[in-house]
């Protein structure tokens, strides 16, 4: 929930501060998938990290009725200071074989060993899928909240290493890297407010969310298709971060249009806008999006792992553009014709801590 914040310093080299308000109407003929994970530390920031992570699919048919056509929703505890790795989760629909995965690693690694322990995963339940795939990015991102809280570096072993160019962020010369260098620590981000991504007058515009505690942080996602020869795309990714305070503040946005052809399974085109950015070398990185046009739906996940690397690119971009790959599913719950990884429904929950 966004509060009315109290006039505070920014970050001189700060990026776009341009964050959306709402979310656009729901039309007929169209299915929209939110998902939100909050990253909590409600023993403190020496304590664990606690993922929680929702989501939904909603489809809105001709005649404007809305129905849920999937939920899904999981829970994992991270060892954040010591070695990132897994020690709890529990996941709805429960997935027996995502057990093997408690005790390991949630940074490198983590997307492969997932795919190996439910190769079924991404094909019978994309929504839980997409939920468990982000939970390596929004650790790393959940660093943010340790960061603020800080004077010092910030322990953690199981952190990955800093890698100059990784990303727009990570570029030679550019605010992280200057930084890192002189203080060993990385800038904290300075974000703008947050406004609501719910619609007042539409309550089924979002799955139902509870109000984050100062110092929480939040990744949301809603990805609209609507079915068509070209079926199109609209979405939103957002990172923010509650302030000891209680206001919310973006540290991360980009809006996102793309066009499908639902016959061929390509990308026709696609196009990012950054909203809320860290720092001024990041929004270059949004123009890397055009680079799916021609590219089939089906492997996008892979294609834009191996090849969108560098500063070109985003990590948190990145993260969005891998999720088209589901918009195959969203289009089989409106009868489109492109086949790729499957729709799952919510089933009873399970831990595998």
């Amino acid at each position: 929930m966004a509060m009315p914040g109290l006039p505070r310093e920014l970050h001189p080299r700060h990026g776009i501060h341009e964050p959306t308000a709402g979310s656009p109407a729901r039309t007929p003929g169209s299915v929209r998938r939110t998902t939100t994970i909050d990253m909590l530390r409600p023993a403190g920031l020496d304590g664990p990290l606690v993922l929680v992570g929702a989501g939904r699919d909603l489809c809105t048919d001709a005649h404007g009725t809305a129905r849920v056509t999937s939920e899904a929703a999981c829970r994992a505890v991270v060892d954040y200071t010591g070695d990132w790795a897994l020690r709890e989760l529990t996941t709805e629909p429960a997935r027996p074989g995502l057990a093997a995965l408690v005790g390991g690693g949630t940074s490198s690694g983590f997307r492969a060993r997932m795919n190996a322990s439910d190769p079924a995963l991404a094909a019978e339940c994309d929504l839980l899928h997409l939920l468990l795939d982000d939970l390596p990015v929004t650790t790393l991102v959940s660093g943010q909240a340790v960061n603020a809280g800080r004077g010092g570096a910030v322990p953690s072993r199981g952190r990955p290493a800093f890698r100059e160019n990784q990303c727009a962020g990570f570029a030679t010369g550019g605010t992280i890297m200057v930084e890192l260098r002189r203080s060993g620590k990385t800038p904290v981000v300075t974000g703008p407010d947050a406004p609501r991504l719910t619609v007042a007058n539409d309550p089924l515009a979002w799955h139902v969310t509870s109000p984050l505690p100062p110092g929480a942080m939040r990744r949301a996602r809603r990805t609209d298709v609507r079915s068509g020869r070209r079926a199109t795309v609209d979405a939103v990714f957002r990172d923010s971060y509650v302030l000891p305070g209680g206001t919310e503040t973006v540290i991360h946005e980009y809006t996102l249009s793309a066009l499908i052809d639902t016959q061929l399974g390509v990308v026709v085109t696609c196009e990012a806008t950054p909203r809320v950015l860290p720092w001024t070398e990041c929004p270059v990185a949004a123009a890397g999006a055009t680079r799916l046009a021609g590219q089939p739906v089906a492997g996008l996940r892979r294609h834009v792992r191996e090849t969108f690397g560098g500063t070109s690119t985003c990590t948190h971009l990145n993260d969005m553009l891998r999720g088209l790959a589901d918009v195959p599913a969203l289009l089989d719950v409106l009868g489109g014709d492109v086949r790729g990884e499957g729709s799952g429904s919510a089933a009873a929950p399970q831990n595998h801590g």
